[in-house]
């Protein structure tokens, strides 16, 4: 993996902003720690990952764990998600609605309902991470956020000088990759470990789907600030999220990563829009590329081979494979970390040299659900428990296969990391009447990559 010690040599321009409300800060070490009284949660981010994040943290096994604040930029937002909540886990939502909070600063005031040890879970979009993750630090909280968790060169530095001192606290922080958690892929992860396949020398994955969630958007309607749309339709601007990219490809790229045990060094990626428009002519106005193939380099000179597309009617596949001097395996059958995983003696996955299938608990086959009870446990019984720096790497290995398939050049780990182009610098300080990040031309179209003729920055 890249080495830690040269990262931080980015780090000296990007601590500053931290320095006034962390110099004095104090380890918090025992909040909570071998107890089984009630942790309290805030949520921070209610949207349907964020929502889901809540529930499954109310269904932890080592609880009681209880919801007592809520954040959003959005009222209805809000609404939606302490409704869906109470309705499915009653019990565990105590969100009175003087701890209901709107608004861009909304976190703050969530945050501030906890004790010091308690949990808040991030799940905003990842434009706004690190910016809560550093008040989150400043406030003592144990932490979950959602993946990914930086999109640009500056932004990263920043969250891995705030993984460190997250970790100088003795803080738990969770990291929504929730692949590392999947029990079938953890055996075989230590079946690689333990050389069944021999060494990796490829691997391949795939997200080819169709139109999901906000990857498309039409105009700004008349009537909606361009702030509050973007932020809505967050995985059509790469300033809040990253794209579709960053978004959805994430956790096949984490997983086949985590199975060789390193980072690529480098990416050499390929993309393009194929449909700027609707069958009915309604133009799409976002900054996504409809699809994407990356070829990801590890330092031995191997290599991980990444396709992913969003495309309406076109054959969809969504796996992770590789291969080894061993023989072969399957790590996700379907999905992000669909069951079973399997190792097969050769490269072709017939089934007559099947040699391994997962068998997982049926209390255990949820990795939503298990990576809240891993940090759960950790918190409970004292134990060091940090995935930011991880998340932070992971997400880097995301943006320099976007950067490298927006600007058509090769982009390496540490160009990725140094590179000065931040999508939102004025983000920490972003009130609803703020101009976003990026404008609409007369069109209302946002500003789009052009590989070759942009080769330093994505747009």
């Amino acid at each position: 993996m890249p080495n830690p010690t040269t990262r931080r040599e980015f780090l000296g321009g990007a601590t500053g902003f931290t320095a006034a409300t962390l110099l004095g800060a104090r380890s918090l070490g025992g909040v909570h720690v071998g107890g089984r009284d009630t942790m309290q949660v805030a949520l921070v981010g209610c949207g349907g990952r964020g929502s889901g994040a809540a529930r499954d943290a109310l269904s932890v096994t080592h609880g009681p764990l209880r919801l007592v604040a809520m954040a959003d930029v959005f009222e209805d937002r809000l609404a939606a998600s302490h409704e869906a909540l109470s309705g499915a886990v009653a019990d565990g939502v105590d969100v009175a609605r003087e701890r209901r909070f709107i608004g861009l600063d909304a976190y703050r005031h969530a945050m501030d309902s906890l004790n010091p040890g308690d949990i808040v879970i991030l799940a905003t979009p990842p434009a706004f991470r690190w910016v809560h993750f550093s008040y989150a630090i400043e406030r003592g909280l144990n932490v979950f956020m959602e993946k990914p968790v930086t999109v640009d060169g500056p932004t990263s530095r920043r969250m891995l000088d705030l993984a460190e001192r997250s970790r100088e606290r003795g803080l738990r922080v969770g990291v929504g990759l929730m692949s590392r958690h999947s029990r079938a892929m953890q055996e075989l992860a230590q079946r690689v470990r333990g050389g069944e396949l021999g060494e990796i020398i490829s691997q391949q994955g795939y997200r080819m789907q169709g139109l999901i969630a906000t990857f498309q958007s039409p105009p700004r309607p008349e009537g909606v600030s361009e702030l509050e749309y973007q932020i809505r339709r967050f995985h059509s601007f790469l300033w809040a999220s990253g794209g579709a990219f960053n978004d959805f490809f994430i956790h096949i790229i984490d997983q086949l990563c985590w199975m060789k045990g390193a980072w690529p060094v480098s990416a050499h990626a390929v993309g393009g829009r194929h449909f700027r428009a609707a069958p009915d002519g309604v133009p799409y106005i976002d900054q996504n590329f409809d699809s994407y193939g990356v070829e990801y380099t590890y330092a031995d000179g191997t290599t991980m081979r990444f396709d992913g597309r969003n495309m309406k009617g076109a054959q969809e596949r969504f796996m992770s494979a590789m291969h080894g001097t061993r023989g072969s395996a399957i790590v996700s059958a379907t999905s992000d970390c669909g069951l079973p995983s399997r190792i097969y003696g050769r490269h072709d996955f017939s089934p007559e040299s099947l040699r391994w299938t997962s068998e997982v608990a049926r209390d255990e086959r949820n990795p939503y659900q298990n990576e809240w009870n891993d940090l759960v446990d950790a918190i409970r019984e004292g134990r060091e428990y940090n995935e930011a720096q991880r998340g932070v790497e992971a997400s880097v290995v995301c943006n320099m296969g976007r950067m490298s398939a927006h600007t058509g050049r090769e982009v390496t780990f540490e160009q990725m990391l140094a590179c000065e182009h931040e999508f939102a610098p004025g983000v920490a300080e972003l009130t609803l009447d703020s101009a976003a990040p990026v404008t609409a031309d007369a069109e209302g179209r946002y500003p789009t990559p052009r590989p070759g003729y942009l080769t330093q920055r994505e747009y």
